[in-house]
């Protein structure tokens, strides 16, 4: 069996941002000479979220409003998590959004549904944070 790892780093411009990150991960398979197998992808910082869904303006909207209803990014004071940080609306909607995808292999492509993409989720940017691809199989 071989075994792949990557990190991927991000910044973004603003303190919420969902990038599609499918070009990336499929640049890690060929990387990777992987033909069948799995591929993990995972945030590696608590406020960050990978997830699949739809590469779609509205539903993206549609995911901003929708979390920021869940978790209020302000009042901050509203939040015990918030004494010495201003995030802890980020840690939930990480929490709902979730850490990680796995993804099957098959043929040397990632094995998706109709639409299906994967997504970084950032909810507290503007710096340096990265995510993790591990690709096992052969």
């Amino acid at each position: 069996m071989l075994s792949y790892r990557k990190e991927l780093w991000f910044k973004t411009n603003k303190r919420r941002e969902l990038i599609n990150i499918t070009p990336e991960i499929r640049e890690c398979l060929l990387e990777s000479g992987i033909k069948e197998g799995l591929c993990l992808v995972n945030a590696m910082h608590i406020t960050a979220s990978v997830f699949i869904n739809d590469d779609e303006s509205g539903l993206h909207e549609d995911f901003e409003r929708w979390l920021e209803k869940l978790a209020p990014e302000k009042p901050y004071s509203q939040y015990q998590h918030n004494g010495f940080e201003d995030n802890a609306d980020a840690h939930l909607k990480r929490t709902v959004m979730g850490r990680e995808v796995v993804v099957a292999i098959s043929g040397s492509k990632l094995d998706f549904g109709p639409w299906e993409q994967i997504f970084y989720g950032e909810f507290d940017g503007k710096r340096n944070k990265r995510l993790l691809v591990k690709i096992i199989g052969e």
